[in-house]
């Protein structure tokens, strides 16, 4: 059996250049955070629980776009692409494990910040090395264990019905639609699981952001009041764009059959990519650290550059 990915609904006819801004993104996402992890990976100084964070969620930020943006580019320049059976699941697979395991990221570096501001003293004993590489594989586990039903979920399912998914990617809902059986078990199983794991995580990131807030306040100096205020400010915003859009995207399949159809396709790209597109510009260029690191990493790519031109067509090109 094959599935025919038709791209957004409606919009067909400007997929090239919706296609434009989505390349863009792409491209700014894989370089970006390829640039994260090559910096933290490069430097034992920022082996440190904040910065092996930031390189777990450049990791799983790669992967995310990796595994649905090269696709949906060939339905935007070609049209309707066929997609089987068993590629649809795997891609389902690692969209929901891999969103999962963003959110449970965030969840643990807002964690890392409320230990580092609110018990200081705690912070080396609580976040050891040994620790976040437990957390790392807890994480991966969760995503495992919770989006295998929900494959298995579909494998019960009879299809006969269309095999046109109106979509730039295979999701979960998107295929339990097509079968010509009752879906209400793999309805109630994804909203249980959506509000045990990135529900909870939500709800704990506002109390970890919270407590952090309340701490920020019993601060003497406004110096340090204002900086905590900004950097608190910017990953809140980038944490609220996360999860409003997947909320959003998540909902409307389910209870939203008003919302028009290329509108819900849309943002189901979008939370897809437009977070880990934002994620290297606010927690990596934001950070000093970071930010320092990846000045000289492309200081030193130029300088290599230049060493590999000839002196005279060096000067050549100066002259021009």
């Amino acid at each position: 059996m094959t599935f025919l990915l038709t791209g957004i609904p409606g919009l067909e006819a400007v997929h090239v250049w919706i296609s434009i801004p989505f390349v863009f993104m792409y491209l700014l996402a894989v370089v970006g955070n390829a640039m994260v992890m090559l910096v933290v990976a490069g430097d034992r100084n920022l082996h440190e629980p904040m910065y092996l964070f930031l390189a777990m969620l450049a990791l799983n930020d790669i992967i995310l776009c990796t595994v649905t943006v090269p696709k949906m580019l060939v339905i935007f320049w070609n049209g309707p692409s066929i997609s089987s059976f068993a590629g649809c699941l795997t891609q389902m697979f690692f969209v929901h494990a891999l969103f999962l395991s963003e959110s449970a990221v965030l969840l643990a570096m807002a964690y890392d910040r409320y230990v580092a501001i609110c018990t200081p003293l705690h912070y080396t004993s609580l976040l050891t090395t040994s620790i976040i590489g437990k957390l790392g594989l807890a994480l991966v586990a969760r995503s495992v264990v919770v989006v295998i039903p929900g494959v298995l979920l579909i494998l019960r399912l009879p299809f006969c019905r269309t095999n046109v998914i109106p979509h730039t990617y295979c999701e979960n809902m998107g295929i339990a639609k097509l079968a010509c059986a009752s879906i209400t078990l793999n309805s109630v199983y994804g909203l249980t699981a959506a509000f045990l794991t990135t529900g909870l995580d939500f709800i704990l990131i506002a109390i970890s952001y919270g407590l952090i807030l309340r701490a920020v306040l019993g601060l003497s100096s406004r110096e340090a009041r204002a900086k905590a205020f900004g950097t608190c400010g910017t990953h809140i915003c980038v944490i609220l764009v996360f999860y409003t859009l997947a909320f959003f995207s998540f909902f409307t399949h389910r209870f939203g059959p008003r919302v028009p159809h290329h509108v819900h396709i849309l943002l189901a790209n979008l939370y897809l990519l437009v977070p880990p597109t934002m994620n290297p510009v606010v927690y990596g260029v934001k950070t000093k650290e970071i930010r320092v690191r990846v000045f000289r990493l492309l200081c030193g790519g130029i300088n290599f550059c230049l060493s590999c031109i000839p002196p005279k067509l060096f000067l050549s090109l100066c002259s021009l």
